[in-house]
């Protein structure tokens, strides 16, 4: 018996990668899967209708049940085309896994105007497509599991800032669905990996960033990386199906109770974010500041020991 015996599952961006390595794990926990993938170039462009194939065809030939949508979900009439393949061909939707992305890495300074809306679009807006119209059947059904994905750019990654802006939306937007449809049923939860793929290079210590720059554990404030001599589970560290096992419980009815989270996850490690707090103020009751009184107050308080992420 697997954890998603029955479910119907959709998983955007399911022909490499992350989404690749969800798509496959639902199915041996029992899901039919929606492999959705329009093919497209790491900057979104091309699109080739055989990368959501051939996943599809991985999970029948493991015994697993999958149909394939090549389906741009950046629109919303290919994300119509990607829930309908689910409802209409199996008369539900369980579950829904947002890893469609793409990204066009940049200085600020050289981004067109087209470069961050692209990644934008193709990131925070294709997981709204597919949500926005995959919450309608789960509203009626009382019952649905939303996973997203996002990346830890958002907390500040040199020459992507389109892509920090679609991460932190799609956060964002991951928490208010929770709060939208949590008393239908449903959950909707984030994940931000460290993992190897087109999108990201991971972290390995051969990947090391040079110094003087931010690494991503420094930037997601967690430990350093397994020692890779050390790791004794199967593959890499940082494979793609590090991920994939947190993605199959939250799509699982075992999640019921954990709703708006973001997580991360690399190699053997799972971790939960908290939510952003108050770590100090200043008030002056019942009026405002001067810019006076700040010019004397921020350096002792609030600025106090505060550093620049560049160092």
């Amino acid at each position: 018996m697997g954890a998603l015996d029955g479910a119907v599952v959709v998983v955007t961006g399911a022909g490499r990668g992350i989404g690749r390595a969800a798509a496959l794990a639902a199915a041996a926990e029992g899901a039919t899967v929606i492999a959705a993938d329009s093919g497209v170039e790491l900057d979104g462009s091309g699109g080739n209708p055989g990368i959501a194939e051939a996943v599809a065809k991985e999970i029948t030939a493991r015994g697993g049940k999958a149909v394939a949508v090549s389906a741009d979900v950046a629109t919303m009439a290919g994300a119509e085309t990607t829930i309908r393949a689910a409802l209409d061909g199996f008369g539900k939707l369980d579950g829904l896994v947002c890893a469609a992305g793409i990204r066009r890495d940049t200085p600020i300074w050289r981004m067109t105007e087209e470069d961050f809306e692209s990644v934008v679009i193709g990131n925070a807006k294709a997981a709204f497509n597919v949500i926005k119209l995959a919450s309608i059947a789960m509203r009626q059904n009382r019952y649905g599991r939303i996973v997203m994905f996002a990346s830890d750019a958002g907390l500040g990654s040199v020459g992507a800032s389109n892509y920090a802006a679609a991460s932190e939306g799609q956060i964002g937007l991951a928490r208010t669905v929770a709060r939208d449809l949590g008393r239908y049923g449903i959950t909707c939860n984030t994940i931000s990996p460290l993992a190897r793929t087109r999108m990201s290079g991971g972290s390995s210590e051969e990947l090391r960033p040079p110094a003087g720059v931010v690494s991503a554990e420094e930037m997601a404030g967690i430990a350093a990386p397994i020692p890779l001599q050390k790791w004794e589970g199967s593959g890499h560290p940082d494979d793609p199906e590090s991920a994939a096992a947190l993605v199959s419980y939250l799509l699982s009815e075992q999640s019921a109770d954990v709703n708006g989270h973001l997580f991360g996850v690399r190699g053997g490690e799972v971790y939960l974010y908290s939510y952003p707090s108050i770590e100090r103020q200043i008030l002056t009751y019942n009026r405002r500041f001067t810019m006076d009184e700040l010019d004397e107050q921020m350096p002792r308080t609030l600025a106090n020991g505060v550093v620049s992420p560049l160092r």
